[in-house]
């Protein structure tokens, strides 16, 4: 499979074009807010998307032990008595079909659903737009953080029964790079896929009001099962993004809470003398 993704100095010079082109509209066609919001916007996440690249390239530990670190993951989980993930996957390896959907959903639904989202919040609900895309800074900012610590997939562990079933079937996106850059292989704690669809579907389900918006519950549902099948997570590496998520939502209730306190109070009347 194609590498869909950009590598950092891709997605750093589109970033600085787009507020680049942010800038020039705001100058040229000061009304024109809604481009300008638009094409900031566009730029925000793809900075982040670049220094998302990047930290793969500036890991503050060797890699040299990303395996151990799976390894004790792996077999925490064992002791925890949770499911062991190269029984899912050996599950699902009889049929190439499903596999190859899996490792095709892997690859572009993690992008694809997260941009469809933003893009429907800002044209339709733009004032719940913010809450979200904030949300999204902070959680994959927590994500980068982690992940500055080297750690294995699991389908790096062959020993243990795991199979890169994406190279198997020529569909990793890990393979070839883009500029000279690999992916980073080694981000797997924690997860920002599932942080991400989580974040989706908490998104849709809060906003959304149609009684079909439940169906989002089907992308996190997926992408956790994808995640497993194809031996690029641990179940760990997921329940470590969910609590992230959970304390960027926390983060921003607190901010808003202080915020509303710090608000000087306004005067209703004026006092009788």
């Amino acid at each position: 499979m194609q590498n869909l993704t950009l590598s950092w100095q891709s997605a750093g010079v589109s970033a600085a074009a787009l507020y680049g082109a942010a800038f020039t509209v705001h100058r040229l066609r000061p009304a024109r807010r809604t481009v300008v919001a638009l094409l900031r916007e566009a730029g925000t996440l793809l900075a982040l998307f670049a220094l998302w690249q990047l930290v793969g390239q500036l890991s503050v530990m060797s890699s040299a032990h990303a395996l151990d670190r799976a390894e004790w993951i792996h077999h925490t989980e064992r002791q925890l008595g949770l499911p062991d993930e190269a029984s899912w996957q050996q599950a699902v390896t009889p049929y190439p079909v499903l596999v190859r959907l899996a490792n095709y959903y892997y690859a572009t639904m993690h992008f694809g659903v997260m941009l469809l989202v933003l893009l429907w919040l800002f044209v339709r609900h733009r004032a719940r737009y913010p809450w979200v895309r904030t949300t999204v800074v902070l959680v994959t900012a927590a994500c980068l953080l982690i992940q500055f610590i080297p750690v294995a997939p699991p389908r790096m562990l062959t020993d243990h029964g795991f199979v890169d079933v994406a190279a198997q079937y020529g569909q990793s996106v890990y393979g070839g790079g883009i500029g000279g850059v690999q992916a980073d292989e080694f981000s797997a704690m924690p997860s920002v896929h599932v942080a991400w669809c989580v974040l989706v579907a908490v998104a849709v389900i809060a906003v959304a009001r149609s009684p079909w918006r439940w169906l989002i519950v089907l992308h996190p549902v997926l992408t956790v099962a994808v995640v497993v099948v194809t031996a690029n997570h641990f179940w760990a590496d997921g329940l470590v993004a969910v609590w992230l998520l959970l304390l960027a939502y926390a983060a921003q209730y607190g901010a808003s809470r202080w915020g509303r306190r710090a608000l000087p109070a306004v005067p209703t009347g004026r006092a009788v003398t």
